[in-house]
């Protein structure tokens, strides 16, 4: 059974940045295309960021191009998420989440999902 713990979220300071981590067993790593998820408060959960299994190709949500990084190290079987110059509307629990080979932008797609790790961002 594939199982995703995430970890690194916390309270940081607008224009701060945090990286959270997503370390995955049950299955092999590279075969995975890794997705960021977050939910706000009264909002539906919404993408981030992911990266296909293989190739190095990674997807952003408009919000965060420039300011967040997706990386993953197969050694590690970790998934990380770089977030800097966060702001207040970053604010959410972020969910780390995988599925097969190819990275995709809709939540449905994903078969397997993490707690989820608090990040939350004061003025």
């Amino acid at each position: 059974q594939v199982q995703l713990v995430e970890s690194g979220g916390g309270l940081v300071q607008a224009g701060g940045s945090l990286r959270l981590s997503c370390a995955v067993s049950g299955r092999t790593f590279s075969t995975l295309a890794m997705g960021w998820f977050r939910q706000a408060p009264g909002k539906e959960r919404e993408f981030v960021a992911a990266a296909n299994s293989f190739g190095g190709r990674t997807d952003y949500t408009d919000s965060v191009k420039g300011r967040f990084t997706i990386s993953r190290d197969n050694a590690k079987n970790t998934v990380y998420l770089q977030m800097n110059s966060l702001k207040p509307e970053d604010t959410a629990i972020y969910y780390c989440a995988a599925r097969s080979l190819l990275a995709s932008t809709d939540v449905e797609k994903y078969d397997y999902w993490g707690q989820g790790t608090q990040v939350t961002v004061s003025s």
